[in-house]
C-alpha cells in the first residue's frame, strides 16, 4: 500500500515516518517556534503605527530586526534539522559504531583524526565549520573528554 503512512509491508516506511516525527519533535517544541509571516508582522507594525504606537522609522527598525533574526534562526534550524534526518539514516544504514568514533575510518564527522587531537588543535580546526557541524562536535565533546576549552571555543563559535 503506498498511501505514505507505513504500509509497505514491513512497517520500514511507517517507522521511518516516525523517527523523522521524533528528530521534528525535538527540534519544534510547540512551546518554543512562532511562524509568522512577514506579510503578517508588516501588518502589525502598519496597525501600530496607524494608532500612533510607534514611529514609521522604528516600525522599520523592529521589522528589519526581526527579519534578520529570523534569517539567522531559520538557518540554524535547517542545519539542526539537516543533521537531525542524517544522523537518522546513518543509524538505518547500521553505521552507528562508525559514527561514534570522530576521526576514525570512514567517519563523517566534522574534523578528521579528532579523537587523537589536543584541545588546541581541536580549537584550530572550527573555522570554516557550519553551526551543526559545530553543535556536532560539542556535543560529541560533552559525551567524551569534556574539555572545557574546547566547549568554550565551541560556543564562542555558534555565537
Amino acid at each position: 500500500m503506498a498511501d505514505g503512512r507505513g504500509g509497505d509491508g514491513g512497517d520500514g516506511a511507517g517507522r521511518k515516518v516516525g523517527e523523522l516525527r521524533e528528530a521534528l519533535a525535538g527540534l519544534l517544541d510547540p512551546r518554543g517556534v512562532v511562524v509568522l509571516t512577514r506579510e503578517r508582522i508588516e501588518e502589525a507594525l502598519q496597525d501600530a503605527v496607524s494608532r500612533g504606537r510607534v514611529t514609521a522609522d522604528d516600525a522599520q527598525e523592529l521589522l528589519s530586526t526581526l527579519l534578520a533574526r529570523s534569517l539567522r534562526q531559520t538557518g540554524d534550524l535547517l542545519d539542526e534539522l539537516e543533521t537531525a534526518v542524517s544522523a537518522k539514516a546513518e543509524k538505518a544504514r547500521g553505521a552507528a559504531g562508525r559514527a561514534s568514533r570522530p576521526g576514525g575510518a570512514g567517519g563523517d564527522f566534522p574534523i578528521a583524526g579528532y579523537a587523537d587531537l589536543t584541545a588546541a588543535e581541536v580549537q584550530d580546526s572550527l573555522d570554516g565549520l557550519s553551526s551543526a557541524q559545530l553543535r556536532r562536535v560539542a556535543e560529541h565533546e560533552r559525551a567524551n573528554a569534556n574539555r572545557k576549552t574546547v566547549l568554550a571555543a565551541v560556543e564562542r563559535k555558534l555565537k
